[in-house]
């Protein structure tokens, strides 16, 4: 008698064994998503504090510059455009650049402190803001696939993919993932 309780017990220890492995390869898998979009917000914060940096500056010079140590043309259509972009930036416009930047990166602060702590609405954000980007990264690659595009396009919709199939797991289970 006491082995059969022995015996039910190991098997009750390797069921919450399998789901406490689960557990920790889903959260691990949620954290690898967390620092995904925690990268990415950092990113834009530093472009954000570049953008600052171009204030009070003479932008058509910066760009004449850039485009000559590139070895282009300035009298090219490209590079004319980017340097005639450039003339009619002004302050004002650089500032509001500059706080959408830190918009966007707060969102994607919010949102990778939410996986991280495998929050259930930062699973259902991540999916939503990264779903909606789909159909504009499959029309760029329909007018021109690139390399970039195309990986671009397979880590975003390998996102997405997880964050359905943990939202699915853990309405699934009862619990969350």
């Amino acid at each position: 008698m006491i082995r059969c309780k022995t015996v039910l017990h190991n098997s009750d220890n390797l069921k919450t064994t399998k789901k406490h492995k689960v557990k920790n390869h889903s959260r691990g898998a949620l954290r690898v998503v967390a620092l995904f979009e925690a990268i990415k917000g950092l990113l834009v914060v530093f472009v954000g504090f570049g953008v600052l940096a171009f204030i009070h500056q003479d932008l058509h010079s910066a760009a004449e510059q850039l485009v000559r140590h590139f070895h282009l043309n300035p009298a090219r259509h490209h590079p004319m455009i980017f340097i005639d972009a450039a003339q009619h930036l002004t302050d004002r416009y650089l500032w509001a650049m500059a706080f959408s930047a830190l918009l966007y990166s707060t969102v994607r602060f919010v949102e990778a402190y939410g996986l991280w702590h495998q929050r259930q609405w930062a699973k259902w954000f991540g999916l939503l803001s990264g779903a909606m980007y789909v159909p504009v990264e499959l029309i760029a690659i329909m007018r021109g696939a690139t390399w970039p595009k195309v990986t671009v396009l397979v880590i975003n919709a390998s996102i997405v993919g997880y964050l359905a199939y943990a939202l699915w797991r853990s309405r699934h289970d009862g619990k969350p993932v």
